[in-house]
């Protein structure tokens, strides 16, 4: 009885991990008659059809064509959801490549052998060539989950760090919020001034440039209004570059207007003048100078000045350069 038991739970199991199982294989497997495997199958979904709530519409399925049973549920990866969650975690390069790795092979483990087999083929070149972005921190996956705790705590951290131009610090902060664009995540957080302790003002890291975290048993409020929206930040901000809010114009001439459109979340197209889309947005800080440049002369600013002198003294000093 006992043999039993654990070979119902084995063929459980197998179906869990999406793979495909048949009478005759199982019988050879475990060198029992088939009609004791029929059983097996029974009482799984006898199992199934009791519980059937519980288990968000799973269902025992027989496949025909191929002579198994497959377990189909709707709080289970489909093959082709996991496959675009694999493709967008190895295309954004934010994770070293053991950890997308690793992470991969779990996420494979939801889908069935065959399709694992897909997978694998459709993904091998891309990892063979997997280029990580270059990490201070031992891992991006532990930093997140260590920031995560403190945000949901709100527990005061000290971090060391390395800057952009390198320099090795150590920020007091009140972690706030954790945001993701062009190949890293952000910690957004209030800086204690390093001259006056009861000033705190927002800033951004790199999580994967914070080496070490220090918890401390402070913990912190945050008025309503100082509060931060990670999500309107992140539809007016572009590469976190900090600065100040502004409404910026100008006119586009390239052949993907929706393209900019997707980069910059708040523009809109205000007008077309002949083959010119004019395009409007709210943007926070800089970045998107950095972006409207990488699309050279389809670019025109508009509004407002201090807008276009940025652009113009920018092309100046570039072709100072030739």
């Amino acid at each position: 009885m006992g043999q039993k038991k654990e070979r119902v739970l084995d063929v459980f199991y197998m179906l869990l991990m999406g793979q495909g199982v048949s009478v005759s294989g199982l019988a050879d497997e475990y060198e029992v008659s088939t009609k004791s495997i029929s059983r097996d199958i029974n009482e799984i979904k006898n199992y199934i059809a009791e519980h059937r709530e519980q288990l968000g519409g799973t269902e025992l399925k027989y496949n025909a064509s191929e002579g198994k049973y497959y377990l189909k549920t709707d709080k289970f990866f489909d093959s082709s959801e996991l496959f675009a969650l694999v493709k967008l975690m190895i295309g954004s390069r934010c994770l070293s490549k053991d950890e997308t790795l690793e992470l991969t092979n779990k996420l494979k483990q939801f889908t069935s052998k065959e399709d694992q087999q897909t997978i694998n083929h459709l993904i091998s070149n891309e990892m063979y060539h997997f280029n990580e972005v270059k990490h201070d921190c031992k891992s991006v996956i532990d930093n997140l989950w260590k920031l995560t705790n403190c945000i949901e705590a709100k527990r005061e951290i000290t971090i060391s760090y390395y800057k952009m131009n390198r320099d090795y610090v150590e920020r007091r902060l009140r972690p706030m919020a954790i945001t993701f664009t062009d190949f890293y995540y952000y910690l957004i957080a209030y800086q204690q001034d390093e001259n006056d302790a009861d000033v705190w003002e927002v800033r951004y890291y790199r999580i994967d440039r914070i080496v070490h975290i220090v918890e401390h048993r402070t913990s912190f409020k945050v008025e309503y209004s100082k509060e931060i929206d990670e999500g309107d930040l992140m539809n007016k901000m572009q590469y976190m570059f900090p600065g100040k809010m502004r409404h910026i114009k100008f006119e586009f001439t390239g052949p993907s207007v929706q393209a900019v459109l997707d980069k910059i979340p708040t523009a809109r197209e205000v007008e077309i003048r002949d083959e010119a889309h004019i395009i409007e947005a709210d943007v926070l800080g800089d970045g998107v100078n950095m972006f409207l440049f990488s699309q050279g002369s389809w670019v025109k600013p508009l509004a407002p000045k201090e807008f276009v002198d940025e652009m113009r003294e920018e092309v100046e000093k570039m072709l100072r350069l030739y």
